[in-house]
């Protein structure tokens, strides 16, 4: 079972690509069909991980044997690969049933489908990985794909640009993940997890120069590790892929943003918690780093305007609250909100994937509205999915989100008395951001000159079958799963996958922060409908006496702007000085030009003793014999 979880999307990846063989409408099926049968076995075996401990190491073979050094290719299962299984195949799983309806009109629906099934294996890989050497192996293979299906529309600029973006961005952060990989290498001898993780309290106080500096090892492990996984997970400072990602159709968003690429930074550092516990330092950073992009992402979210976007930016700010809920050592609670956030991130998504493509390809919400009639279910949709994400009581959000915020309080430290701050007051511009999409969106005026709305419909089944499972996900997710993965038994799920020092007390959750949130986050639904609905005419107002900050909102902090003067500019000046001097000037000039301008020098000039006449071809023969001879005694 386990071999087949992990295997059978590759097989339909390989099926899909081979479509010319199959027919379409065949690869399609097969695809989906696989990866379905693998969701339904991560489900099993979720279930027998949790009532009957089953878990194990399932071997594939022996990758690298060099003397002491050994590295398998390894299926690990334990209570963190096995809840992780769930996230990624079944929401695969939904997004590859979606996908056909949505890409129905695509000529490239099997390369499309090949390319969600490999992503899907290659997250899984990563996933189930024993050692750091395979997860760095799925690590790049998800990258690859990310890149593949961001550009997939390839004839489209905007398409390539956001894919080599998306490469360039998260090369910098695997360069540190490489980096960390090497450390830990180099000091420990060994890449396999449970060696490291019994070795790091032995070199908790180790020191070494780097860079003429003494550090601590295990920090600088923690701290290269973080930012492979800020580069994937785009954290702050390399976030600004995230958003430009959305070039992609919006079935790749809905599998990055919920289940495969962007939570593999969150995993990694959960899955290194045995190393991070000895690091109080990086722990510090990755819930500073975390608070940072949950405030960023939400202030930027609340003026955008493309409906893929606002929740791309939602995404990015889900991701910093699991990233804060790690650095204060939470690390059961931020898979907890990773486990609640797929079901809810994935309907937004799909559910405005059915909005675009009932509006011919439209993403502005400043040309949607008053359209809940036209698309009811999709209407439904995507109310449950902001409930669940705004943290609405009850709800699926509500039960990981505060959860988050009261472990930050619970930390009592003043790192996480100001996470838990942030998280409150991230929470209120999240419900603001996300009622303000559902207004523009489905209500209000009608606002698309190019439509009318009688040429508005609901999506069909195969659009609507994933967003009810989808549904019922982020209903009840919270509400089933808070037990046993972060109740007062959680020590008795996760067993040894993850390492928590500091325990948790329960008892002096104060009650004011148990009621904060959830009556902000409700409040937010009255105050959002009279700022975008009733009084918009005042938000405009608004919008005008603070235009520099709508301003600074509106162009996502400058860091694009930033980023290009401080190292694209730079690099492109620097390119084309080496190619225009070093290139053209001197390697060309003197290389492949150079001799070919000689050669044809000399062909004009030799062409001249074609003349016809004997006695030009007995003087060329004389000059060649002389020649000869001269060679012939010289080296003799």
């Amino acid at each position: 079972m386990e071999y087949a979880i992990l295997f059978l999307p590759l097989v339909g990846a390989i099926f899909g690509y081979l479509a010319k063989y199959f027919g379409d409408l065949t690869s399609q099926l097969l695809t989906t069909f696989l990866v379905c049968v693998s969701a339904i076995l991560s489900i099993v075996l979720f279930y027998n991980g949790i009532f009957h401990g089953t878990y194990g190491n399932y071997l594939i073979y022996q990758w690298i044997a060099s003397g002491n050094f050994v590295v398998n290719w390894s299926i690990n299962i334990d209570p963190l690969s096995s809840i992780m299984l769930v996230v990624v195949s079944v929401v695969s799983a939904l997004v590859h049933i979606y996908s056909i309806g949505y890409m129905n009109h695509d000529p490239n629906k099997p390369r499309f489908m090949s390319y969600l099934s490999l992503f899907t294996f290659s997250m899984l890989v990563l996933v189930v990985s024993d050692n750091f050497l395979q997860l760095f192996f799925g690590w790049e293979g998800v990258g690859l794909c990310s890149y593949l299906l961001i550009g997939f529309w390839y004839k489209k600029d905007s398409a390539n640009n956001a894919a080599i973006k998306a490469f360039i961005v998260n090369r910098v952060g695997d360069f540190g993940f490489a980096i960390g990989i090497f450390l830990i290498f180099m000091f420990f001898g060994t890449l396999n997890y449970n060696e490291v993780f019994q070795l790091v309290p032995e070199f908790s106080q180790e020191k070494i120069n780097f860079l003429g500096f003494n550090s601590n090892l295990i920090t600088l492990i923690c701290l290269f590790l973080f930012v492979g996984a800020m580069g994937k997970s785009a954290q702050f400072f390399l976030h600004t892929w995230l958003p430009d990602a959305m070039e992609g159709p919006t079935p790749v968003s809905a599998l990055i943003h919920a289940a495969t690429m962007v939570t593999a930074g969150v995993f990694l550092v959960v899955r290194c918690s045995p190393i991070f516990e000895y690091s109080q330092v990086a722990l510090n950073f990755v819930a500073i780093i975390g608070m940072l992009t949950a405030f960023f992402a939400a202030s930027v979210a609340i003026v955008q305007n493309d409906i893929k976007r606002i929740i791309a930016y939602s995404t990015c700010s889900q991701l910093g609250y699991m990233f804060f809920a790690a650095g204060v050592g939470a690390y059961h609670v931020a898979i907890f909100h990773l486990f609640t956030h797929a079901f809810f991130k994935a309907l937004l998504f799909l559910g405005s994937g059915s909005v675009i493509h009932s509006l011919n390809d439209e993403q502005d919400i400043r040309n949607m509205g008053g359209i809940w009639k036209q698309m009811p279910f999709t209407w439904i949709a995507m109310i449950v999915g902001t409930l669940a994400l705004t943290g609405f009581p009850f709800l699926s959000g509500y039960y990981s989100k505060d959860a988050i915020i009261e472990f930050a309080y619970l930390k009592g430290t003043n790192i996480g008395y100001f996470a838990a701050s942030i998280g409150i007051i991230t929470a209120l511009l999240t419900a603001i951001y996300s009622w303000r999409l559902i207004l523009k969106t489905f209500h209000g005026k009608f606002n698309n000159e190019h439509l009318s709305k009688s040429e508005i419909h609901e999506s069909g089944m195969v659009i609507i079958f994933p967003l009810a499972i989808l549904i019922l996900g982020s209903i009840f997710a919270g509400f089933l799963f808070k037990d046993f993965l972060i109740g007062h038994h959680y020590v008795d799920f996760w067993k040894d996958s993850i390492l928590i020092l500091q325990a948790f007390n329960h008892s002096h959750i104060p009650m004011w922060l148990l009621y904060t949130t959830p009556i902000l986050v409700t409040l937010a639904i009255p105050l959002s409908y009279s700022l975008y609905i009733k009084n918009d005419k005042l938000l405009e107002r608004i919008k005008i006496k603070n235009e520099l900050v709508y301003k600074f909102l509106l162009n996502k902090w400058y860091f694009d702007e930033l980023y290009n003067s401080i190292f694209v500019k730079p690099v492109k000046a620097i390119g084309s000085f080496f190619w225009k001097s070093g290139d053209i000037k001197t390697i060309d000039r003197f290389g492949p030009d150079g001799i070919s301008k000689i050669v044809k020098i000399i062909s004009k000039k030799a062409t001249k003793f074609q003349t016809g006449y004997i006695y030009d071809y007995a003087f060329v023969m004389l000059i060649g014999l002389s020649l000869l001879l001269t060679i012939f005694i010289f080296y003799k």
